[in-house]
């Protein structure tokens, strides 16, 4: 089984999302955060696909991995919200959060995770992509959210898991994971490829 081949590797999760830290615990794997800190810019001209596997190998590129044993795994990953064809990052401040949700209600969006998983020796890096639906929300609804939750750390100002999707959320139509930054299942693969 992958978590038994797993305890024979150091695994490392570039990542400040509490969300993937926890994601990460859910699936049972063991891991240190490892700080990485770039500027997140990229290309306009790109498709949002190719944004986010970009923006997942970025966080990586600072890691000199030929200093750590061959057991080491690296994971990084990159999560974007796209609205008409538009990438929508994370919100600056209560005033934008509440201008995105505005945006989203009662429509279909497309959450798109890059992610990259890496050993010294080899890079894997790829993307799923899953289309949330939102019912029409009141105003009232969007500013709740927005003064009594955490939006400003998420992009597309919301957070899946919680009251907003619980309330708001029509249909999701692919990986719920993946809406919440980290698509589990492509990781899962991606390790089995990787140790395999």
């Amino acid at each position: 089984m992958l978590l038994d081949e797993l305890k024979n590797y150091k695994i490392y999760l570039a990542s400040k999302s509490p969300r993937r830290r926890e994601l990460l615990s859910d699936m049972g794997i063991g891991y240190e955060l490892l700080s990485t800190d770039v500027e997140e810019h990229f290309d306009p001209a790109l498709p949002p696909a190719e944004v986010v596997q970009y923006l997942s190998k970025l966080k990586l590129s600072t890691i000199d991995m030929s200093r750590y044993p061959a057991n080491t795994i690296f994971i990084a990953c990159d999560t974007i919200v796209v609205v008409d064809g538009k990438i929508i990052g994370k919100p600056k401040d209560s005033g934008e959060a509440l201008s995105m949700l505005r945006q989203l209600s009662g429509h279909t969006h497309a959450v798109l995770s890059g992610l990259t998983v890496a050993t010294p020796a080899r890079m894997l890096t790829d993307y799923r992509t899953t289309d949330v639906t939102f019912a029409e929300l009141p105003d009232g609804e969007l500013r709740y959210y927005v003064e009594h939750y955490r939006p400003l750390d998420k992009a597309g100002a919301y957070g899946v898991q919680e009251w907003i999707g619980c309330v708001g959320i029509k249909s999701i139509t692919g990986s719920f994971y993946n809406v919440m930054g980290l698509p589990t299942r492509l990781l899962w693969e991606m390790l089995e490829e990787l140790v395999g």
